[in-house]
């Protein structure tokens, strides 16, 4: 089935990642990577980062259980990542890479220079959210 194109268009708002302590996400980002807190909510459930294009927000697992039917999966430091992953982009790969494992990301990948020319590793957050620390794409 095609769709006829419309004037409405859709864009990206944010991107929320459900876990397990909200507080300490935003303080790993802030620490790994040095984002900027917009705020976390009274009570501890929601909090944003300023990522400079868009919003990177965290919620609590409790919140989707309460919006979604059947919640969402939690994540799992000891099983594979879930299929999906937040890309960290620096003009310093290897700096950026150490301050992110520093803060308490697990390594998963070494920085390597691809043969595109871009230079890429992955880490994973303390909670098991897959991570990948590049530099821009030219």
């Amino acid at each position: 089935m095609t769709t006829s194109p419309t004037s409405t268009s859709v864009r990206l708002g944010w991107t929320i990642v459900y876990v397990p302590d909200v507080t300490a996400s935003i303080e790993f980002y802030e620490k790994a990577f040095g984002l900027r807190r917009r705020f976390i909510a009274d009570g501890g459930t929601y909090g944003e980062l300023d990522t400079g294009s868009t919003t990177l927000s965290f919620s609590a697992y409790s919140v989707a259980d309460s919006h979604l039917p059947g919640g969402v999966t939690h994540h799992d430091p000891a099983s594979p990542p879930a299929p999906v992953e937040l890309a960290m982009v620096s003009d310093d790969v290897p700096a950026a890479f150490g301050r992110a494992v520093e803060a308490g990301a697990v390594v998963v990948s070494e920085p390597k220079e691809q043969p595109w020319g871009q230079t890429v590793s992955w880490v994973r957050d303390p909670w098991g959210v897959l991570l990948e620390v590049c530099s821009p794409i030219s």
